[in-house]
């Protein structure tokens, strides 16, 4: 899909507003993390929420959600294709915990930000220490009542692709004895593009899947529902 000139002006009023309002937003998140848990949670919520409406009325993009996002207790296999899906985890579940690489959490202001809201940080080729290290992390978000946000594939897809699970999202599933909610998402077609296009992005909630089943089977399950908008 070739960009349209409405696709460029959509795309960089997106960005002069979204990104310098970002920078406002994790000063907010230095602030209210001085007052406590709560409000910082507020204020990042607020900052998705603010994402999807940039989304909305400045690129024309609406969001579907079909089924019912999960709010404690699990761990939510999400499929990644673009951006779109990370920033807008906050608004789409109460006070989740996402993964995210240890490069985003180096990041200056962003990672420090992310660090106060209380993230699992991912650790790539570290072996089994990383893999302890992140569960440990997790269990502790998971007592607090947090769901639990990770992206298995490890990287963003094309849209349409299909790309096998992270060896650790296995060993995380086993660990950490918590029901999976896998997610489906179709954002890459139109969100991961310098110039974005118009349209609706979709999120289809599959089927929990109880805890304690082979490695294979639970992978494969996983693959299936996330790929579920694939085609």
């Amino acid at each position: 899909m070739r960009a349209t000139p409405l696709d460029v002006v959509r795309s960089l009023l997106f960005y002069l507003l979204f990104y310098p309002g970002t920078l406002v937003f994790i000063a907010g998140v230095g602030v209210t993390s001085l007052v406590g848990t709560e409000p910082m949670r507020r204020t990042v919520r607020g900052w998705s929420q603010y994402h999807r409406l940039c989304c909305r009325w400045l690129l024309g993009i609406r969001l579907k959600v079909e089924g019912e996002m999960p709010n404690e207790g699990v761990l939510v296999a999400m499929k990644h294709e673009s951006f779109f899906e990370a920033i807008d985890l906050p608004a789409q579940m109460n006070f989740p915990a996402p993964f995210p690489k240890a490069e985003l959490v180096g990041l200056p202001g962003w990672g420090w930000a992310a660090r106060q809201y209380g993230v699992v940080t991912v650790e790539r080729d570290q072996g089994a220490k990383a893999l302890r290290a992140m569960v440990s992390s997790a269990r502790s978000f998971a007592a607090l009542g947090r769901p639990l946000a990770i992206f298995p594939e490890g990287t963003r897809v094309p849209s349409g692709k299909r790309a096998p699970l992270q060896s650790g999202f296995a060993g995380l599933y086993k660990l950490l004895a918590l029901p999976v909610v896998p997610v489906a998402v179709d954002s890459g077609r139109l969100y991961h593009r310098l110039w974005k296009k118009s349209g609706t992005i979709t999120l289809r909630v599959g089927r929990h899947i109880e805890p304690g089943l082979p490695r294979e089977e639970v992978e494969a399950r996983v693959l299936d529902e996330i790929n579920a908008l694939n085609g």
